[in-house]
């Protein structure tokens, strides 16, 4: 092989190398997508993250964020409107946020009626064409429930602070929330707009005992799946529109070999 070939084949081979190595490896931490609810009846917060205010005057039955998180664990801290971090109503020195997730964190009242923070991970996979997810969460100082939707119960004996979740077909659901194997209603009814490829994640909250039970709801939208008979995953070329690094290192090499061929074909070499 002539010196000038050599240093082609090394050439590739080390542009090749550096290309696949900048790649961010798959177990690479990517970061989480951070909502915020406040389901503590009666009272606004300023809401700190590792010292740092974040969120004030936030409301009751409110959902903000998303925050853009890194894997890790964090500081939060809810305070009165305009007091110190170093006062806070609440506090979780070591909330932990895990890596490339979607995770609402809920400051709410526990089955006892004592405020406390509770993170849920979303589930975030595709929904099929035509369809909505419904998720409800159990928040709220309250006995066992039943989720109803059309006066018939969906969600049997949910307890705080777990959660139920179902993919319907898209539309207006009438829902309501009735006390575990009864038909006493302690929230709703209420109209839930399930719109194609969204999850509507609905979280019930307040206190049976002080009469402050209610709903705080958050929308989660880009779910929509392939319409039927189109694949659903992705192509060769990803959303930023670049080549993957070793798709791009293997094009390289073939086309080295290419351009060998040739040279050596017209006697250059």
């Amino acid at each position: 092989m002539s010196s000038r070939l050599i240093r082609i084949v090394s050439a590739a081979a080390v542009m090749a190398a550096v290309t696949v190595g900048t790649a961010s490896p798959a177990s690479a931490q990517q970061a989480s997508q951070v909502s915020v609810v406040h389901g503590i009846p009666g009272q606004p917060v300023d809401v700190y993250v590792n010292g740092k205010k974040t969120l004030e005057n936030f409301q009751p039955a409110s959902v903000a964020g998303p925050l853009e998180l890194a894997a890790g664990t964090y500081d939060v801290a809810l305070t009165k409107p305009g007091e110190a971090v170093g006062s806070p109503i609440l506090q979780n020195k070591s909330l932990a946020v895990p890596a490339g997730k979607n995770l609402s964190v809920a400051a709410h009242l526990d089955a006892s009626g004592k405020p406390v923070l509770t993170a849920f991970v979303n589930d975030t996979a595709m929904i099929a064409a035509g369809k909505a997810r419904l998720v409800v969460r159990h928040t709220a100082a309250a006995p066992a429930v039943d989720v109803r939707a059309g006066g018939k119960p969906v969600f049997t004996g949910l307890t705080n602070p777990n959660e139920v979740k179902a993919d319907l077909p898209a539309g207006t659901v009438n829902a309501d929330v009735v006390l575990a194997g009864t038909t006493t209603v302690a929230i709703g009814p209420k109209d839930v707009d399930l719109k194609a490829g969204t999850s509507t994640v609905v979280f019930a909250i307040g206190s049976a005992e002080g009469k402050t039970l209610g709903l705080a709801a958050q929308t989660i939208s880009g779910l929509g799946g392939a319409p039927s008979g189109m694949p659903a995953g992705r192509g060769p070329v990803e959303d930023g529109g670049s080549v993957p690094p070793l798709l791009f290192g293997g094009l390289m090499v073939l086309g080295l070999v290419v351009v060998t061929r040739r040279v050596v074909r017209n006697g250059s070499l």
